[in-house]
């Protein structure tokens, strides 16, 4: 993607017609696309075994392979665990959430925050879970 978020929205807003706009930035916009092929090209691409990651996550094992295979698509709280099992950067969290539907983690959120300084700061799901505990939010799971 070479263009960013606002210099598209510039484009769309002054386009006189859609389909030329669509032909011109098709590759700019995301994609959706199975949450199962997506895992898998990530687990390829940092080459993560799915067992650690899966232990890591601290979802029940059954339920993540069934994650990983397509046959369950988890809420978006399992789908966080699940990628910081992984130890995915925060901007690859933020293109999955993206494109599985889910809205991105947005920092102004208090439970968003704490995942993000999670994420950051390389944290477990057990150390996230405690700070969102402390601060009396739901848990990732």
């Amino acid at each position: 993607m070479k263009k960013d978020t606002a210099d598209l929205l510039e484009e769309l807003k002054s386009c006189n017609e859609f389909t030329c706009f669509y032909r011109e930035n098709e590759e700019e916009l995301l994609k959706k696309e199975a949450l199962s092929l997506y895992l898998g090209r990530l687990v390829e691409k940092h080459g993560i075994k799915k067992s650690e990651a899966i232990r890591r996550s601290e979802l029940s094992e059954v339920y993540a392979y069934q994650i990983f295979s397509g046959i369950r698509v988890p809420e978006r709280k399992k789908l966080l665990s699940l990628a910081i099992g992984m130890a995915l950067p925060l901007d690859e969290i933020q293109s999955l959430l993206k494109c599985t539907g889910y809205a991105p983690l947005y920092a102004k959120d208090p439970f968003d925050c704490i995942i993000i300084f999670g994420i950051c700061k390389k944290l477990s799901v057990a150390d996230i879970n405690f700070i969102l505990f402390d601060y009396e939010m739901e848990t990732l799971g």
